[in-house]
């Protein structure tokens, strides 16, 4: 089959968790590291599914790479093939269909609560899940674009998640591991001292003891919600 490819934005936001997932599954799958100036594919029917990952960056950005990425995430829409984004992947994929990003009302940093909304499509996405805890690294979200399901939301975030069909774009990182939460928190450290005023924003050392007891749980989610989004991935040859 054709691989995935997953693109990273920014050096420390890699695909974490999903890599894990795709090579146990056997999903073969390619890194384009767009943070070190890797060029952004054309045609997305060169692959049997995309994944974004976040980044330090804004979708309002004026860099080069976004507008061919807008343009990658349309095609493979149009072409039925599996799109999912986390955190700036999510943003990227409510603007590439119509949506907008703005400034989230507080910043998200670190662990917390997000619900599973009730409908047919989150039930399909989440199971019996109805709450968990999730990590939270942004100051801005998304809007809903045109025919996206709401999936989550959380107390200082509306929209957590959507879906379009096969397609899922989240706000929040489901895909975190032990290294990246302690890596984001060295990197993060001042952003996090700058937004201590924000209800939504740990400390790093409660991230990091936090992370023992929720990790775990994370996971789990995250295997479920690989799981159905695989299940969209047709057969393509290579």
């Amino acid at each position: 089959m054709k691989p995935v490819a997953v693109f990273r934005h920014s050096a420390n936001e890699g695909p974490g968790h999903i890599a894990l997932f795709l090579t146990q599954h056997a999903i073969p799958w390619r890194m384009f590291h767009i943070d070190q100036g890797e060029a952004v594919p054309e045609n997305a029917d060169d692959f049997s599914g995309l994944v974004f990952m976040g980044g330090v960056m804004s979708v309002n950005d004026d860099l080069p790479w976004i507008s061919h990425t807008l343009k990658l995430i349309r095609d493979a829409i149009a072409k039925d093939i599996p799109v999912l984004g986390h955190c700036l992947g999510g943003q990227l994929m409510s603007k590439a269909l119509g949506g907008v990003v703005t400034k989230n009302p507080v910043k998200e940093l670190g662990w917390g609560a997000v619900n599973v909304a009730d409908n047919e499509a989150a039930s399909q996405w989440f199971g019996d899940v109805k709450q968990f805890d999730s990590f939270h690294w942004h100051g801005e979200t998304f809007s809903l674009p045109p025919g996206a399901v709401h999936l989550l939301s959380s107390p200082f975030c509306a929209n957590q998640a959507f879906a379009i069909g096969k397609h899922l774009g989240m706000q929040c990182h489901v895909e975190m591991t032990e290294h990246m939460i302690e890596d984001w928190c060295r990197a993060g450290a001042q952003e996090i001292e700058d937004n201590r005023h924000s209800p939504a924003v740990q400390d790093a050392a409660t991230m990091q003891v936090q992370m023992y007891d929720k990790l775990p749980q994370l996971n789990r989610v995250a295997e479920r919600l690989y799981q159905h989004w695989m299940h969209g991935i047709a057969p393509r040859a290579s």
